[in-house]
């Protein structure tokens, strides 16, 4: 099917109030609504080309905007609209003023005293910056192997750098249990 503007004005001209209203029944918000009927015309623009026959344009447009309705309450099922105040006590406590308070030397001193094992992954990947299939091909390890490490590293060298900055001298000890990396 042709999509010229004249075409393409002619179907939204045509199907825009139907349209609408059946977004309105789902959604039962109007500027939902609105939003579904938009993208529905949006998706028309790109993809009008692809109707053959025009007598099925309505069907797809309806079809369309359902699917956009379904795909819009699956998304908002999996990522909820949640208020900062009612979620603060689920937020991880963190010290923003921490990259202020330190400086190059402190973060190198940090990282010299986080264990070797940690300190050569860490190295290669933030001050190299390698990525961890080229680390594990430089170290000789497996690249799980690399991801754990780099993680327990950076763990570690947080702590380090966030003692340091409240002022307390902590020297990392080493695990309990030896680490089979």
């Amino acid at each position: 099917m042709d999509l010229a503007p004249a075409t393409f004005e002619r179907i939204v001209t045509t199907h825009y109030q139907s349209l609408y209203r059946f977004a309105v029944t789902l959604a039962g918000q109007e500027a939902e609504a609105c939003d579904l009927t938009q993208e529905t015309f949006h998706q028309l623009a790109r993809k009008g080309h692809q109707i053959r026959d025009e007598a099925k344009v309505k069907s797809w447009l309806f079809t369309t905007l359902y699917h956009e309705f379904v795909d819009s309450r699956r998304w908002r099922t999996r990522y909820p609209q949640v208020e900062i105040d009612e979620a603060e006590h689920e937020l991880p406590a963190t010290q923003p003023d921490l990259a202020a308070k330190i400086d190059a030397a402190t973060a190198r001193e940090a990282l010299a005293q986080v264990d070797e094992v940690y300190r050569a992954p860490l190295g290669l990947f933030y001050l190299g910056e390698h990525s961890y299939l080229e680390i594990a091909e430089i170290l000789g390890v497996p690249l799980g192997t690399v991801m754990s490490r780099i993680s327990r590293g950076r763990a570690a060298l947080r702590r380090l750098l966030e003692d340091k900055v409240n002022g307390q001298a902590v020297v990392l000890k080493p695990a309990k249990t030896p680490v089979a990396l």
